[in-house]
């Protein structure tokens, strides 16, 4: 037992093999295979956490950003329906420039009535929605609240116009926005 085996070279010749060292050798890549994992979960460990920090930061980021903008609305909502619109043309990223095409259009549709109601067409509010109860997409109080047809309306103007200069145009031209 104590007999060192043999084995055989490129050459031919017979070395002897140290059973010793290959327990040593065998057990020195086991420890390096089992450094290699602790340092694999290690670093999964951190880019895990790493990861929850960031998720974490974004959704508080996220929530103040929805703080910010419901007290936005909140504050939009008071005044006169132009003061409100006017306080949320940033919001579509227009600038204040904006707000005298959009009185044109609103002042010649609807007097800046929200209870404005067209009885030839069925149109409604400030924005002459038509049929009205397109404006629910605003908000359930959409028959009565200047703010909610105001930002139905602008919603509106963004995505048919890109801004309200261009829906007055188009209201000068054709008659209707």
């Amino acid at each position: 037992m104590g007999k060192p085996q043999q084995t055989s070279q490129n050459d031919g010749q017979a070395q002897a093999v140290n059973p010793a060292l290959v327990v040593r050798q065998a057990m020195n890549e086991r420890y390096r295979a089992h450094v290699l994992a602790v340092r694999r979960a290690a670093a999964a460990r951190r880019a895990a956490e790493i990861a929850a920090r960031r998720a974490a930061e974004q959704a508080r980021r996220s929530a103040e950003r929805r703080r910010q903008a419901a007290a936005r609305r909140a504050a939009i909502s008071s005044g006169t329906p132009q003061q409100i619109a006017a306080a949320m043309l940033s919001d579509y990223g227009w600038s204040s420039s904006e707000f005298s095409c959009l009185n044109s259009l609103w002042e010649q549709e609807s007097g800046w009535n929200p209870y404005a109601s067209n009885p030839s067409s069925g149109a409604y509010g400030i924005p002459q929605a038509l049929p009205g109860s397109k404006m629910a997409t605003a908000g359930p109080d959409w028959q009565s609240n200047a703010a909610t047809q105001i930002r139905w309306g602008l919603d509106y103007i963004q995505s048919t116009y890109g801004s309200p200069c261009a829906a007055w145009s188009h209201e000068s031209s054709s008659g209707w926005y």
